[in-house]
């Protein structure tokens, strides 16, 4: 898409501001923690640290990936921190939050890429935190079934692996992940007896088949959320948007979801996979 054009009307960011949004700010730097909020430059940052929510970045914020459309930092990660379980479930009871959404970098320089921090992380919240719904967006541990099974077995509410993109444009828009293991992941949680959910982009090329097409294959592996929403594009370094999609594209897409059997499906320009993270479980066909 040509740098002149402008985004419409329907993908105007309401700016930072509140109270709530100056406290979620002083508990991250305070306590020197990540969020995929600001490391990912997401468009809803405003809205949702306004609410009192964000979504916690785990294993620091260096990525040994390079997505073409992701904006973290990527490079030779730093060493764990092995306070950060502690700090994230304390921060998630000073919050006072009823659903946290936690995700966090690829670590493909570690053994266990970073499976027992992902366990450990869960498994603190819970101690300090047990009435809080525990959702993670994780990696796909190259769908290792030993490093997952390290991680279903901390018993997250909801365990999620974003698919990103459609099949055809997988290999150009990821820079390692595949999407026949990115689905297996998604099984295998399905397999243990965890709630899924999984979220792609649009407006990177992909064609309204494709899209029917994962949709359809996330659900016949047993994926019961699923979010869609718009590219957009985070920095001069990263993939143009191909596409700003129309909201009645949006809510087409979300029609076909409720038809296919998803329990919950959020579609919309601006979605993300943790936006409206609780009223997307809340709302869910059980």
């Amino acid at each position: 898409m040509n740098k002149e054009d402008r985004k419409p009307s329907w993908l105007k960011i309401k700016l930072p501001k509140g109270e709530n949004y100056s406290k979620i700010k002083h508990i991250v730097e305070l306590n020197h923690l990540h969020t995929i909020c600001s490391s990912g430059k997401c468009p809803n940052i405003g809205e949702c640290w306004t609410k009192g929510t964000a979504t916690f970045m785990i294993a620091g914020e260096i990525c040994t990936r390079k997505c073409r459309f992701c904006a973290t930092q990527t490079g030779k990660p730093l060493p764990l921190d092995e306070d950060e379980p502690n700090k994230i479930a304390q921060s998630v009871k000073i919050m006072q939050l009823k659903h946290c959404v936690i995700t966090s970098v690829d670590r493909d320089d570690l053994l266990d890429k970073g499976a027992e921090h992902w366990a450990l992380t869960i498994e603190a919240i819970r101690r300090e935190n047990p009435n809080t719904i525990i959702e993670i967006l994780t990696p796909d541990f190259d769908a290792n079934q030993e490093l997952l099974n390290i991680v279903f077995k901390a018993k997250p509410d909801i365990f999620g692996h974003n698919m990103e993109t459609v099949e055809r444009l997988t290999p150009l828009i990821r820079s390692k992940a595949k999407y026949a293991l990115s689905l297996k992941v998604l099984s295998l949680a399905h397999k243990n007896g965890l709630v899924t959910k999984t979220g792609i982009m649009l407006g990177l090329g992909e064609k309204e088949e494709e899209v029917v097409s994962l949709m359809k294959d996330v659900r016949n592996i047993g994926c019961n959320l699923f979010t869609i929403g718009q590219y957009l594009q985070p920095t001069k370094e990263n993939l143009p948007v191909e596409e700003y999609v129309s909201p009645e594209q949006f809510e087409k897409y979300k029609n076909i979801g409720k038809a296919l059997g998803f329990d919950n499906i959020e579609s919309g320009p601006l979605v993300r996979s943790s936006y409206m993270a609780e009223e997307t479980f809340l709302n869910r066909k059980i």
